[in-house]
């Protein structure tokens, strides 16, 4: 598994619609594959294949280590509502409380290509929802208040400095492991 760069604000990709796939091949598990890995380096609990530069309709997710690996996902019934704090490996540091469904249901193929229904309840159905806006060029600031967004924007700008590229590199797990452990002395 290789660790793929993530795209941060301001990529234009982050905006694009995905493509539907026809089928799951092994490039899509590949991909599926170095989706996990990058998420887990960067601690995430999910990721879109628009965040890594990709316009395949793909998204993981892993949530007390339960993973599913969603290819076209869409959201089928949705009900409920709940408020709570969301961030984005896209916009690292920058937090913001978004209210969403508190219960959705959402088909998709696994990495298999068999086709599965998700009938999820609090933060896995937020995941969730947060991952279907990415594949579909939503991002958790655009439910923010006029001005709650600018202020997340302008903050972002100000923690990036001078930093313009587009992409956070991510390193390889031994990396990152040994990175962490030095952190926690």
């Amino acid at each position: 598994m290789t660790p793929l760069d993530i795209y941060v604000l301001d990529a234009p990709i982050l905006r694009q619609e995905t493509t539907v796939l026809s089928e799951v091949t092994d490039a899509h598990r590949r991909l599926i594959d170095d989706m996990f890995e990058t998420m887990h380096i960067a601690r995430g609990i999910g990721l879109a294949a628009t965040q890594v530069g990709r316009l395949e309709r793909i998204c993981v997710i892993d949530i007390d280590k339960v993973k599913y690996a969603l290819v076209n996902p869409e959201i089928v019934a949705s009900d409920g509502e709940q408020s709570g704090e969301e961030g984005c490996l896209s916009i690292p540091e920058i937090y913001g409380d978004v209210t969403r469904a508190k219960h959705v249901v959402v088909r998709a193929l696994d990495r298999s290509g068999k086709p599965i229904e998700i009938d999820a309840h609090d933060l896995l159905a937020r995941c969730l929802q947060h991952e279907i806006d990415h594949l579909h060029g939503r991002l958790f600031i655009d439910y923010l208040s006029l001005l709650k967004r600018t202020a997340a924007i302008k903050k972002w700008r100000k923690l990036r400095g001078k930093d313009k590229s587009l992409t956070r590199t991510m390193p390889p797990r031994e990396t990152a492991e040994h990175h962490d452990r030095d952190e926690e002395l």
